[in-house]
Order: C-alpha cells, then structure tokens, then sequence
C-alpha cells in the first residue's frame, strides 16, 4: 500500500524543513527551550518559539536510536521494532464502557480497568496496553497512581505505554517500575515501559508531558511523539499540508527528545484525522484517516524510524453495518502499509467508550488485515508443480495432502468468531449474530485466563510504595 511516491515524501520532508526553520514550533517546557538551544536550535525567551536550522534537524534525527524492542513482564515477551511485524495496541481512555453483561453504556470503574486489561493480556494479537478506561481514580496524585499501577501489574503482563502530565509522579513511576521489573539495568535493556508525548496542533510542544519524561531520563524509556492535527480545524483543509504539519511536528519534537536524552529509542506516532464537515467533530470513520495515516506509515520509513499507525475507527454508538465498513475501510490501509503499531480496536463514538465484544470484533478485523498484509507466499514448496501435473482435468484437490497440510499452515485464514454453516444449522442455533459470538468469546476468554502472577516480593514492595503514596497525597 502506498499513497505518497519517493518524490513526494522529498517534498514533504522539504516542506517540513521549511516550515521548522522559517516558523518553528511553540516549546512551553523552559527546560526543553534550553537543552534545545544548547543543541544548536534557535530560540526565543519571549515567544517561547524555537526554530530549528536544516542542520540541526539533521543531527538530531542522527541521533535516535531506530532498532529496539519492546519488552514486558511477562518471560520471553518482546516486540521488535522495525522488524516487519504488526503488534495491537487498544483504544483510549474512554470515560464510559458498554457492559457486556447488560448491554447498557455507563461510567468505568476500577474493576472495568481490571477486566479489560485481563481481557487484552488474553488476547496475543495485543502487545501494548493504554489505559482504556477511565477508571475514576484520581491518576494524578501518588495514592491514585500508585492504585492504577497495581491494577495494572496484575492484570496484564505485556507492554506498558503510558503518560501523565505532573513530573512529580516520575519518581513513583521510577520507582514501582524498578520493583516490577528488576532494577534500572534491566528497564533499560528490555524496554517494558514506553512514554507518550503529544504535541498540541497547530505546532506546540506543550509543557507538563514533555516536564514529564524529562524527568524519567536515565533508563532509556522509548518515547512515542502522537500529535493528533484534525484536517479543517486544527490543521489545514488538504490532507498534504495536514501530512507537512504532522510531519513538523512529530520530527521537531523528536529534536527536543534527541537533544534531552541522545539516543533516546523513538516511534514516530502521528494521528491524522478530518473534521466532519456537518458537525466539526472529529469523523471517526472518515477514509481520510486511513489514507493520512499509510503517508504517517510511509513518512516514518523516509526517516527509519519505528511508526505506530492509527485506524479501525468509527463514529457510530453501536455494532452495526456503518461500524462495519467505516471500521474495515478504515483498518485494511494502514495495515497494508505494514506499521510495527495499530491503535485503534475497542472504541465506539469516536473513542468516547469502549466495548468488549467491539474489541474481539476488532481484532478479527486485524487478524484478517494481517493476512492480506502477508501477500501471497512463494515459498518452493507451495508451487505444488507435482500436484497441478497429477490431478486429471475436471478432477478436484480435496484428497491431496497438500491441501490439508495448507490448510493447517496458514494459506487460509480459519475465523474462530463468524458464521461458517449452512441456513439450517443457523435457525437451529437461535440464529445468533457476530455479537452474540463475540460476547461469548469474551465471556470465556475472562474465565480462562490468568495473568501472570507477580512474585510475592514484588508485591509486598508495592504495597509498601503505596502506603508512601498514600501519605504523599
């Protein structure tokens, strides 16, 4: 899949450099400012714009650390980055979820956040969390961190991306991390946790995210850069000149990043979406988004850098045929373009809440995408020369141990999840529909799985983090 030719993306980052240079971004962070300008950016007290020369763009794009894994708590988990693989990465935070169990949308709990993340540590296409939910604790004091981070540690036992926007948290994240992960040494080489950063459109690197990672500097922590620049409203209403915007602002962060930490590991992460012409909101399901989001894919390789993609979206408050096609249309592009991340699965209204059986939906979606991102093999032994010549005219396959060997090999995607019978066995069965098999698959993957459990030292030590919190807050 491709949307932008080589010269194009030339243009782009041309465009780019200009746009930096001549304009530059907004750096509220004082510290930022000044690490910048010390790396040879040029800024302005006053303004707090910082603009940023040709050859300074190039040296800190220089610097970044391209090749990494990402790492998790759970034995022998690990996601290459650049590798040529497709890891999942949930929706989020939505403040509401559709229950299961009722049907009726509502306000999250802690035990939703509970639930949802055993559901996703279930689920092996998924190897990043965010919060998906808004649990109603107060994350931005130590005790509310701290309680999320525990529900978080054993609930799931894979990647963790995250953000918060107070640097005074960095030390009880620090802090918890060493105890679930085994010291500095370890978080540095395995990578569990990765940070989100997330420029304001049009242009700004606001100040209490960025103050934020600042302060976790030291243990290597990947860092993703998410600006979300809406096509119309806060980017303008091309989707080229949106590309050139999100493009600045992905790379000028990326400079602020290289010039705190060099070397730091980066995923380039932009969100590109529209406006909805009748409303002005965001157009969850608009095909704008998906073919954005192939250029962010494609803009990302011009650099070598990691590339977390976004789609799988839609607008609708319900599964139905418009969350079907807007959620398809929206999934197979950015996923024909082959990024290391998708984000996108489990929301509905626009990412305003989150259902389970819209999750395992999702990922069916994904799961099919992946198979057509694989293309077709042509490994020798799949050519079956032998088996073409052998078969007489007007014969059939179905007796041919090749067939049942590819059969069991990958050549077919087999879905554990739609209906594959007759009519008959259909109206036997209550006629059930997607949804009826999704919130079955959900219901027994919830009563099946277990996390892995932590270590009894682990959780003694974080009990003890949260008694401090406790009395921090």
């Amino acid at each position: 899949m491709q949307v932008l030719s080589t010269e194009e993306r030339e243009r782009v980052h041309e465009h780019t450099l200009a746009l930096l240079e001549k304009k530059g971004m907004r750096v509220d962070a004082a510290e930022g400012r000044r690490l910048m300008a010390e790396a040879g950016a040029l800024v302005d007290d006053t303004t707090h714009v910082v603009r940023f020369p040709t050859a300074f763009v190039e040296e800190m794009l220089a610097r970044t650390t391209k090749r990494f894994s990402l790492g998790g708590r759970r034995p022998g988990f690990s996601l290459p980055m650049n590798a040529g693989e497709t890891a999942l990465l949930v929706d989020g935070p939505t403040g509401q979820i559709l229950d299961h169990r009722t049907g009726v949308r509502r306000d999250a709990t802690a035990d939703d956040m509970a639930e949802a993340l055993r559901l996703i540590d279930a689920i092996d296409d998924i190897g990043l969390s965010w919060d998906m939910v808004d649990a109603g604790i107060d994350y931005s004091t130590p005790s509310g961190a701290m309680t999320m981070l525990q529900i978080h540690a054993a609930n799931y036992s894979k990647h963790e991306q995250d953000s918060f926007g107070d640097p005074a948290l960095a030390r009880w994240k620090l802090e918890a991390l060493e105890i679930l992960h085994g010291g500095r040494e370890n978080i540095r080489a395995n990578h569990p946790y990765s940070f989100l950063l997330t420029p304001t459109s049009p242009l700004v690197i606001e100040e209490h995210y960025t103050e934020s990672w600042l302060a976790l500097r030291g243990y290597d922590i990947p860092v993703a850069v998410m600006p979300m620049p809406l096509m119309g409203a806060t980017a303008p209403g091309s989707m080229i000149s949106t590309i050139v915007q999100v493009n600045a602002e992905v790379v000028g962060t990326l400079c602020l990043v290289q010039a705190a930490e060099p070397g730091t590991p980066f995923i380039y992460a932009p969100v590109l979406a529209a406006m909805d012409p009748r409303s002005g909101r965001l157009h969850g399901g608009g095909i704008e988004h998906a073919v954005m989001a192939v250029a962010g894919i494609e803009m990302a390789r011009y650099y070598g850098v990691p590339v977390l993609a976004s789609g799988c979206g839609t607008h609708t408050y319900a599964t139905g045929v418009q969350t079907a096609y807007e959620k398809t249309s929206t999934a197979i592009m950015p996923m024909l373009a082959a990024p290391d991340i998708f984000v996108g699965p489990g929301s509905l209204g626009g990412a305003t809440f989150f259902s389970y059986e819209q999750l395992v939906i999702d990922v069916e979606i994904l799961r099919i995408c992946a198979k057509a991102q694989r293309g077709i093999a042509t490994d020798d032994d799949l050519w079956l020369q032998d088996v073409l010549e052998r078969v007489e005219p007007a014969g059939n396959f179905l007796k041919e141990s090749s067939t049942r060997k590819n059969v069991r090999g990958g050549e077919w995607y087999i879905s554990d999840l739609d209906m594959h019978d007759s009519a008959e066995v259909w109206e036997a069965a209550g006629r059930p529909d997607v949804m009826d098999n999704a919130r079955a698959k959900v219901d027994r993957l919830l009563a099946e799985h277990r996390p892995v459990p932590l270590d009894d030292d682990v959780v003694k030590e974080l009990r003890k983090l949260q008694k401090k919190a406790d009395a921090a807050s």
